[in-house]
This record gives structure tokens, sequence and C-alpha cells, in this order.
């Protein structure tokens, strides 16, 4: 007798087989028998309008702080991901030094968006190694999770204060190389990096795995190599790739003799000419005996944002030094017409690569307001709050936003929602 008979449905069975009509069923927690099935089973699920199919894998979250006070990891549980990793860009929470925390924090609340009381209130912070820190999750969490060993942790744990602004010592990478050894031996899944313009940390400063020499990140990838099963995540920015960063990409899979995924191509008809360079470096990466993967999205990028974290706005060319200042100094700028128009140009330059796509400022969407004066302008277009005003798109954005000590929170227009980049998507 089955335990569980899931019948009526499609099956859809990621081999890339047509979908068809089958029953499932399950004895002692696993498949063991598909088609028309007649056996009796304790349970039946009937699934007639559905599609029936194995979970889906999210290669790229950064569910590690989440964890711990939401072990559903909503919301991917509600969309069929049955297997998550997180702790990509360098951006894990462990290792940890007796100070790391302290930096991490303010460091993932700016470039992740996480509330920082909750990164406060909703974290044990009491782990040291990474062992420590799985054992405090196994068994909590609603799906499967493995999560990478991120550079900017490791490099805070072991330089600390010079992990910003500092290149590493010999024995300061032998140190770094060791405990990620160490860390995937206790269950990490690979090492992740970034060189993004468009991470900084929580005083405005490049994070830390922004600061290592070509031979720090190669090393450390090369550590993968006597691990299993592990692999490689890299963020290297939104500009067009050069021939260096498909270089380093290349040489960290070699060093690592692993892939490396690569994150993030997403599709934009307006930049043909970008995406099929940016997508090349695989070409470019075989050719050469590496595997280069880029991760993409399957529809068009929605993120919100605000000039207080500032994240997305300090990637656009001329903007990181304004957003990088304390926030009434920033105020401050940012009602300078000269300083405004300066930050417009730089917005819509090419130097800010596709992220210039965001740069249309009547498009953007007000998402959240925080007095009850503006809650008039929640959910409408900044073009639309423009022409009411009298006032250019740019000065209506940045005159709501300062109204309201810039918490208030923007929904660009999604890169890519037109006929021709789905067609490219």
């Amino acid at each position: 007798m089955l335990d569980i008979l899931i019948h009526g449905g499609t099956l859809v069975d990621g081999t890339g087989a047509p979908g068809r009509r089958a029953d499932v069923g399950l004895r002692d927690g696993r498949i063991v028998a598909l088609g028309e099935l007649r056996e009796e089973a304790r349970e039946k699920i009937d699934a007639s309008g559905r599609v029936v199919a194995p979970g889906f894998i999210d290669p790229h979250t950064h569910y590690d702080a989440q964890a711990f006070w939401d072990g559903t990891l909503s919301p991917s549980c509600y969309h069929g991901v049955t297997t998550i990793l997180g702790g990509n860009c360098g951006f894990s929470i462990a290792p940890l030094s007796d100070e790391a925390a302290a930096y991490l924090m303010p460091m993932l609340a700016r470039v992740e968006g996480m509330p920082l009381e909750s990164l406060r209130e909703g974290v044990p912070w009491s782990w040291r190694s990474f062992g420590e820190y799985l054992d405090l999750l196994e068994g909590k969490l609603a799906i499967n999770a493995g999560f990478m060993v991120g550079h900017s942790a490791i490099r805070r744990t072991v330089m600390g204060p010079r992990a910003v602004g500092e290149l590493a010592s010999p024995s300061e990478l032998e140190a770094m190389k060791t405990l990620l050894g160490n860390s995937l031996r206790e269950g990490g899944m690979g090492f992740s990096t970034a060189v993004s313009p468009a991470h900084n940390d929580g005083d405005g400063q490049p994070v830390p795995s922004r600061h290592a020499s070509r031979e720090e990140l190669v090393g450390l990838a090369g550590v993968c190599r006597d691990h299993p099963g592990t692999s490689l995540e890299f963020l290297p920015g939104p500009a067009a790739f050069t021939d260096e960063i498909r270089a380093l990409m290349t040489d960290l899979s070699l060093a690592a003799n692993r892939p490396l995924n690569w994150n993030v191509l997403s599709a934009d008809a307006a930049d043909a000419e970008g995406v099929a360079g940016r997508l090349a470096a695989s070409d470019y990466a075989r050719e050469r005996g590496a595997e280069v993967i880029a991760l993409t999205l399957a529809t068009p990028p929605r993120v919100r944002i605000n000039l207080v974290t500032g994240f997305v706005f300090d990637a656009f060319a001329g903007w990181a030094e304004v957003i990088g200042l304390p926030i009434p100094e920033r105020m401050e700028r940012l009602r300078d017409p000269e300083v405004r128009a300066a930050l417009d140009r730089g917005a819509k330059s090419k130097e800010s690569g596709i992220l210039r796509s965001f740069a249309k400022w009547e498009e953007i969407q007000v998402d959240e307001v925080f007095t009850a004066a503006n809650e008039k302008y929640k959910g409408r277009r900044i073009g639309e709050i423009a022409a009411e005003l009298g006032v250019e798109p740019f000065d209506a954005m940045l005159d709501l936003a300062l109204s309201e000590d810039l918490r208030t929170s923007f929904m660009p227009e999604p890169i890519g929602d037109d006929e021709a980049t789905w067609k490219q998507r």
C-alpha cells in the first residue's frame, strides 16, 4: 500500500519532456511509482487541473539572517521552491569573530535592504564557526537550505577593520584560506564574492571583498578544489564586461576546478550589444577550459529603493560620494540644484550601465511613505506627481524623499517589460 497517491494531475518531471497525465505514488517519503496507478493509498490527493512537478531550486537568495525569525523562508515556500542557496555575493553571516557582527549587521541592512532592527533582535549572533551557524538552523527550516561561505565575512573575521581599505598580508591570506577550508568542511556549499561597485557597507565604503587583490580572489577560489560538491558565485557588477572581468571569472573557475555562477544577466533589448557581451563570458571561459554560467531572471526585475540605504542609487555614475555622506549632509547636497543636475546626468550616462534604465524618474512609482501629508502620493508615478506640482520629475522625487528624511520607498519601472526584451529573454 502507498502512503500517498497524487492522482489526476499533469506531470512535468523536469527532464524536458512534455507534460503528461500521470499519477505519483509515495512510500516511506520516496517516489516509488509513476503512471496510471491502481494501488491503494492511505492518503489520496486529487491534483486534477494542476501541474505536479519536482521542487524548484533557487540558487540565489539572502535568507542567512531571516532563517532565524522565519523558518518557512518565505516567500520561497509559496512558489514551489524546495531548496534554496544563501550566502551569495560574499554576504554570509558566518564565520564570525567577536567584533564582526557589529559590522555585518549595517552592511546587510544596506546591501540587502534588511531592517537593522530585525538583524539586531532576530538573530542570536552567538556562533563563531560556520558549523556552529548551521547547527543553530538544523531542523528548524521548512525547506532545504544550503549556504555559501561569503568573502566579506571571511575577510572581516580575519582582518578586522583592516578588511576595508587595505590589502591582505601573506599571513592574512593564508588565514583566510584556512578559515574557508574549515567552513567548507563544516558544510559550506562553496565560496561567494563580489567586486560590484553597487555594494557598499553601512559606512558607505566598499564592502570588504572589493578591497581584495586578484591574488586573494583566485587563492580563495582555489580552496574549493579540495572540497567535492562545492561551487563559486560571483557578482561582477552592472557595467559591460571588460576583458579583465572575463579573465578573472575564468581564472576563478580554473583555480577551483568548479563552475562559477555570476549574478545577474538581465535581458534588455535596448542594450542588445551589452547583453551579448556579458553572455559571451561563457564562451570566453570554455575556450580556456573553465565553466562560467550567468544567472538570469525569468521575469523583469522589480526593486524597492530609498535614499537612506542608497542601494542602487550609489551605483549610478557620480552618486557614491553623495550617498556616502551622513544623512544630514546628504540631504543638504540633494537640495543643491547643481548637485541635482550632476546626479541626473550621471544616472543617465553610459557609465551607469544597465542601471541607467532605472533613471526614468517619471516612471518610478512611490511605494511607501511615512507622513500623513504624503499618503496621497502612495502608489502614484513620479511623472504624474511632478505634472501636478509643476516641477521636473527628478526634483519631485528628491523633494518627496527630503520631506521624509529620505525614508520614502520608490519602485522603478522594471527593466525589460517590453516585447523585444521578452523575445531576447
